[in-house]
């Protein structure tokens, strides 16, 4: 069955029949697979010629992005035996591997791209209600042993472990009984939506619906006018959002005629974006974006080219293209002296792999701008003799043309650096400078000059014989390096210095200098002077990175760094976990272009903002965010073992000033990942609702050993709607996992 839409599609007609492809995994590793479309168009399909080996699938839903031609490192490699027409590459969500295939001729490869990308097309442009039917049908297939399109009590009860529903046999038989309309004792496809139907109801929405029900029947416009003002707390024209909401969301013709919504449009507006916890009006640019850049916050990677850990892991053009497409506007780039006079990039005096320089530059060229307009700084962290430093120059001007930033913009001397909107489609280097942006206006600058080197003096040596902490010896490095004038000269608004004292700053340094701290000198500088630092951040760009120390690259906490104001906080976007996901939240907000701006107190000099001491600034006012966590829907099942369900908790935390950092918990349900209710209430007091992010992450409860991460969601407080609302959760490494959701009510009211 062909979806409608994409019936009579020619490249789809040959995925069903399937084709032979090379998949590829190096040079060496080249082998034939059949791979074919599933009949449901959402599944791919492949096993190796030989009989009898296993074969493997995967969703389409799974897959990001098709890449035509040698648009991988794996394929880039073969580019001299397979040609470009005949290559793609299926990008994966989150942190899975790419797939590299090679057709047997070019058109069979062209029917694959267009098709793939048709399919993943429609899955984007598929409502809730036809993405939950088509979830509900892909369980019925995985639990349809015997194939016969038909399923017996047994097959339904085994389903219902796998969707993780402990249900008691009794009522279980009762539902059972009720869908089974033919009397056949087994259920058909429609037969077993309609009992899964009955399984899902929705007892928590039913009262709230029948609250604001009339007759208990439907909502009249006025009754669903009466539940967006008073409940959702929604402004403006009332009437004509009651009706949009009637238009998009209510399924029966009948009901539309009486401008009505029935209890099933109300459930599909709940689970909408309007009915999401996050307001859709930050979804795109809301923001000014004329502001100075040092008046954002920039979605900031740290060893961008490092996919995996510091010491010996993969290094790769990947690392780029992922954190790109995540919306990230400041990558950095390790140099090293490589071999053939060609510069190389790689986590210097490790095992790491080695990348070339120039192939990093033509990948940031590619994919800079593919998902935000607004400039990309290069941090480059430069080991290379003078000649290889030509080198690099010459790769930046002759690969990134016009998109190299290489002049202040109306070519006068700038006194303050310019916004985001200014430098649109710009790619900016932040790197060391020989003298400063003035000179470069008289004229008077030398050939070469020695400065002191690299930004990271802490560097890690590691020792080949013995990896103990011992010969992770800290040495602070102050050899002296010659710069190139070339390199120099690609340089702008972003001078890397070392930094001296808020002192010196305030009274030498200038607008276009940049310092980088790492993470404990940050955090020192806070202890010490957590209000100089946030004025220091009013009028320059400062850098923060993880320390050398965290090998396995784990992330600090960027929170604490946002609240010193801190642009360019520096994180290793190939690991999951909570400093990601507060990344995440952070720039979800503002159309995902990678740059956020902070809140007015703190981009104004003369307003004294101390993240210590919230209640001393002017306009404070605090407030109180009240969580009531109502339910849970589907939840996904962690753990592999046979037959075990979760135990589901939710935990709300705030991160934000000091003052806010607080955390509360629900209590657990026992065996029900897939409907779970708590009706628990959290309140937490917020003395900073500008800065504070808000975590909810469900866990499983385990009495012996540490709780399961199931899924969770972040977003700052400042997008969150009020109400009765939604959260989609994400998985670890921050895709979606539908349909996962938790259902709660949320108030926001000043602290008295």
């Amino acid at each position: 069955r062909i979806p409608e839409g994409l019936q009579g599609d020619d490249n789809l007609q040959s995925m069903l029949v399937g084709t032979v492809m090379r998949k590829i995994k190096s040079r060496t590793w080249k082998k034939q697979r059949y791979f074919k479309l599933q009949d449901d168009c959402m599944t791919i399909w492949y096993k190796s010629k030989k009989a009898g080996n296993a074969h493997s699938t995967f969703s389409v839903g799974d897959v990001e992005a098709v890449r035509e031609g040698h648009q991988s490192e794996v394929l880039l490699s073969i580019a001299d035996e397979f040609p470009a027409d005949r290559c793609f590459t299926l990008v994966f969500r989150g942190r899975r591997g790419n797939l590299d295939l090679v057709a047997e001729s070019a058109e069979e490869a062209q029917s694959w791209i267009r098709g793939m990308r048709k399919l993943i097309e429609n899955l984007e442009n598929m409502g809730e209600r036809e993405r939950l039917d088509q979830w509900i049908s892909d369980w019925f297939k995985k639990a349809d042993k015997n194939n016969d399109g038909r399923m017996n009590f047994k097959e339904v009860r085994d389903l219902l472990k796998m969707m993780n529903v402990d249900m008691n046999e009794h009522h279980a038989h009762r539902l059972f009984t009720m869908a089974d309309k033919s009397q056949s004792g087994t259920l058909e496809d429609d037969e077993f939506v309609l009992f899964y139907k009955m399984l899902t109801q929705r007892e928590d929405v039913l009262r709230v619906f029948q609250e604001y029900s009339a007759d208990g029947q439907k909502l009249s416009l006025r009754d669903l006018e009466d539940f967006l003002r008073e409940e959702q707390l929604e402004g403006g024209d009332i009437q004509q959002q009651a009706k949009q909401l009637i238009e998009r969301h209510e399924p029966s013709d009948a009901a539309k005629q009486l401008n009505a919504m029935t209890f099933d449009g109300f459930l599909m507006y709940l689970g909408s974006a309007e009915g999401s916890i996050f307001n859709p009006q930050q979804r795109g640019i809301f923001q000014d974006m004329s502001q100075p850049l040092c008046h954002y916050f920039i979605s900031s990677s740290h060893n961008t080219y490092l996919m995996e850990d510091q010491l010996r892991g993969h290094s790769s053009v990947e690392g780029y293209i992922r954190a790109l497409n995540r919306g990230c506007r400041c990558v950095e780039v390790d140099c090293w002296d490589g071999a053939n006079g060609e510069p190389i990039v790689y986590h210097g005096h490790t095992f790491t792999s080695k990348i070339l320089f120039k192939d990093v530059v033509n990948a940031v060229s590619n994919y800079a701008f593919k998902v935000s307009e607004y400039p990309v700084i290069l941090s480059i962290e430069n080991h290379c003799s003078v000649e290889q430093q030509r080198v690099m120059a010459h790769h930046l001007n002759h690969i990134l043309g016009d998109k190299l930033l290489k002049s202040t913009l109306d070519g006068k001397a700038p006194i303050g650096l310019p916004s985001p909107e200014d430098l649109k489609g710009k790619i900016l280097l932040k790197a060391k400078k020989i003298g400063g942006l003035e000179e470069s206006f008289g004229g008077m600058v030398e050939d070469t000059l020695t400065v002191e080197v690299s930004d990271e003096e802490e560097v890690a040596e590691i020792d080949e014989d013995n990896l103990h902490r011992e010969s992770l010896r800290r040495r602070v490095k102050k050899s002296k390096q010659r710069l190139s004038k070339e390199l120099s000269d690609c340089v702008v608004y972003c001078k890397s210095v070392h930094f001296n004292s808020f002192k010196h700053s305030r009274i030498h340094s200038k607008f276009y200098e940049v310092a980088s701290f790492t993470e404990s000198k940050a955090r020192k500088h806070m202890r010490e002077a957590g209000a100089e630092f946030v004025h220091h951040n009013a009028r320059q760009l400062t850098r923060v990175y993880p320390s050398g120390f965290r090998t396995d690259s784990s992330n600090f906490n960027p929170q604490e760094m946002w609240n010193a104001g801190c642009q360019i906080v520096a994180l290793n976007f190939q690991t999951a976990g909570e400093g990601m996901d507060l990344n995440d939240g952070l720039f979800s907000v503002n159309s995902c272009c990678g740059y956020v701006l902070k809140p007015s107190f703190m981009r104004d000099p003369e307003k004294r903002f101390d993240p210590d001491t919230p209640q001393k600034r002017d306009g404070y006012r605090p407030l109180v965010l009240t969580i009531q966590v109502i339910s849970g829907q589907q939840l996904p099942k962690v753990n592999i073992k046979e037959g075990s369900i979760v135990d589901p908790l939710v935990r709300v935390e705030i991160h934000g000033v000091p003052m806010d950092q607080a955390k509360q918990e629900t209590r657990y349900i026992e065996n029900n990942g897939f409907n779970p209710v708590w009706y628990d209430t959290l309140r937490f007091s917020v003395h900073t609702p500008e800065l504070a992010m808000v975590r909810f992450v469900v866990e499983d409860y385990d009495k012996t050993s540490k709780n399961d991460f199931v899924g969770q969601y972040t977003l700052p407080m400042s997008c969150m709607q009020q109400g009765y609302r939604h959260i989609h959760l994400l998985s670890k490494d921050g895709t979606s996992i539908p349909p996962s959701s938790l259902f709660v009510h949320i108030r926001i009211s000043p602290l008295e």
